[in-house]
């Protein structure tokens, strides 16, 4: 899930588009001259590691057979199926599990709902030239991409055979993410250009503006879950599931503490599946002292050896 309320941390690790025509070498905006070739400029450690690495490849094709799994293995089973809760505009506490009972009576069909951007979809091309440029986010240029990208983006490893054999087994697979609605048409041809597709705009393919709640993907949640029984979902931020858990982002450790205790803390791997994103997203907040709580700070003995920084923290 991208979102365009990007922060200044992310602006030089999740800016833009392509406005050229090879992504290899792109045509750079004259205000932004290079200050070494692309080739001797090392990429951001996330991206590093979210589109090059092995060992970014081994968890999403973990995750999303671990996914697949799940799904299959519930919509095999004898007894009554129900719903996995889920983010819902009028639900207490922000989340709730709706029916898998249609009004009629009858049951609604097995349905798997994921986000697009780094879930099924890399924007590896996007990516390049937000740190090929060093342009901060500029939301004509994520338009661009929004409706070119596709036969540049990847698919996210284990996203097509997970698909396939989702489908296979008679669950639907529906997408809903925070690409513009206007961009229905390039997003459903880079979905379908990666064989994670089919995708068609308002019947499995939702995207914001196609409700009054913006980015919020609850009103778009309430809207699948009409038609279908959810039985997961998958994402790579925490909004992919829920809009409570991004209400406060400045509140750190109380988002974290959120979805690793409790009834949320049993969902993760049991119908809720989260992909590994470290280039952007709502995490990207946090001081040094929000992060590491008093109770979990140290210091070596002679803390005269300790950066500044630590020592400015006391």
């Amino acid at each position: 899930m991208r979102s365009l309320l990007v922060t200044a941390a992310a602006l030089a690790l999740s800016a833009c588009a392509t406005t050229v025509a090879d992504p290899v070498t792109p045509q750079v905006a004259a205000d932004v001259p290079p200050s070494l070739p692309a080739g001797e400029r090392a990429a951001p450690d996330g991206m590093r590691w979210l589109y090059a690495s092995g060992e970014a490849a081994g968890a999403s094709i973990q995750t999303w057979r671990q996914l697949a799994d799940y799904a299959i293995a519930v919509s095999r089973q004898r007894k009554v199926p129900q719903s996995v809760p889920m983010g819902l505009p009028d639900a207490q506490g922000g989340i709730g599990t709706p029916s898998c009972v249609a009004a009629d009576g009858t049951m609604k069909p097995f349905a798997a709902v994921f986000d697009v951007d780094e879930t099924v979809l890399l924007n590896n091309g996007y990516e390049y030239w937000a740190a090929y440029s060093g342009k901060p986010f500029v939301p004509e240029e994520w338009a661009q991409w929004a409706d070119g990208g596709a036969g540049i983006a990847a698919p996210v490893p284990g996203a097509v055979t997970g698909l396939r054999r989702l489908r296979d087994a008679g669950i639907t697979v529906i997408f809903n993410t925070n690409r513009n609605s206007e961009n229905a048409t390039g997003t459903a041809a880079a979905i379908e250009a990666v064989g994670a597709g089919p995708a068609v705009h308002l019947d499995n393919l939702f995207l914001r503006g196609d409700d009054a709640m913006g980015g919020r993907k609850d009103g778009r949640r309430a809207t699948i879950a009409e038609r279908f029984c959810v039985i997961a979902l998958a994402g790579d931020n925490l909004g992919d599931f829920a809009d409570v858990f991004n209400a406060d982002e400045d509140a750190i450790q109380a988002r974290r503490a959120m979805v690793a205790r409790g009834e949320y803390a049993q969902l993760w791997g049991n119908g809720w599946f989260l992909m590994p994103n470290p280039v952007y997203g709502a995490w990207q907040k946090g001081s040094l002292d929000e992060v590491f709580p008093p109770e979990t700070r140290w210091m070596p003995s002679d803390a005269s050896t300790a950066p500044n920084i630590m020592n400015e923290s006391e």
